[in-house]
């Protein structure tokens, strides 16, 4: 299976590593480490030296609570970024929902949208949605993901009933509708949406019950990286899990991203590339040796 984006064709067949680049000053994960222009750059160097086959750069957090920020806002902060991403010879994602954004960062090369809202939210002030950019745009490629609510409000009431479905459901209502605007299936990726929306127990059912989504016939992409789900099940209290540093999170994280990897996702969101992509190393080594004693 490949991944059409605007400039490359990646290869599915053995899953991907993308790396997060956070250019907000309010990240849950990371604090503003990278909010500035020199420290982003120099992140996303970091990063494929470290292993990432992908770069996922944002430029407004999404975290529960999180406030919106004003398109002009968000270019200022991605676009030098971007620019120096599209020079390291991988692909390039953009984490946007707003179709102007969109439109720029697609016009400067990047490969991938990836956007929380599925391509939902309202047109720009030319009238365009981001159904419209993606769709009239001949090979980016676009990840579409789940989310319950929006962030302010997604985890004051989560998601009740058969999670997995309703999921189900809803991306493939949206990839359907991403065909019928114009793009081709081999663009489209899926995302559950761990944490937006939904219970401890909801998250690890989508993981456990992956296998349901990836019936769609799209490839699936895991952003389980540092999520609080981890948090909740490896701590032994409410303190504990609040105040639970994210760095801890990284052995959580990188188990996720392997059980994610052995249900069928292809592309693991990451923000500890190095240590993911060794542990995928060694599910692959294993995975090839049980093929030859089969």
């Amino acid at each position: 299976m490949y991944w059409q984006t605007s400039r490359f064709q990646v290869d599915l067949s053995r899953p991907k590593v993308m790396g997060i680049v956070n250019v907000t000053p309010d990240s849950f994960s990371d604090g503003g480490r990278y909010a500035s222009r020199d420290a982003a750059i120099a992140h996303c160097d970091q990063l494929v030296k470290e292993g990432a086959d992908l770069l996922d750069i944002g430029g407004e957090s999404s975290r529960p609570g999180a406030p919106s920020v004003s398109q002009e806002e968000e270019l200022a902060r991605v676009l030098p970024v971007l620019r120096h991403a599209v020079t390291l010879g991988v692909p390039v994602s953009l984490d946007t929902y707003k179709p102007h954004v969109m439109q720029v960062a697609l016009d400067m090369g990047v490969d991938i949208i990836n956007d929380i809202w599925a391509l939902r939210w309202p047109g720009d002030a030319g009238g365009r949605t981001g159904m419209q950019v993606v769709g009239m745009h001949p090979t980016c490629g676009v990840c579409l993901m789940h989310m319950h609510r929006e962030p302010k409000t997604m985890q004051v009431a989560p998601m009740e009933g058969d999670v997995v479905m309703q999921v189900k459901d809803f991306l493939s209502v949206s990839a359907l509708q991403l065909v019928r605007s114009g793009a081709e299936r081999k663009r489209i990726a899926l995302d559950p949406g761990i944490g937006f929306g939904k219970t401890v127990p909801q998250n690890f059912a989508l993981l456990a019950r992956q296998a349901e989504l990836l019936a769609l016939g799209f490839p699936i992409l895991a952003g389980w990286s540092r999520k609080s789900s981890l948090a909740a099940v490896t701590q032994t209290s409410l303190a504990a899990v609040a105040s639970m540093d994210v760095q801890e999170r990284m052995v959580p994280s990188v188990t996720a991203a392997v059980l994610a990897v052995q249900n069928g996702a292809s592309i693991v969101r990451v923000h500890d590339v190095r240590q993911t992509v060794q542990a995928l190393k060694v599910l692959a080594a294993t995975q090839a040796a049980a093929k030859q004693c089969g």
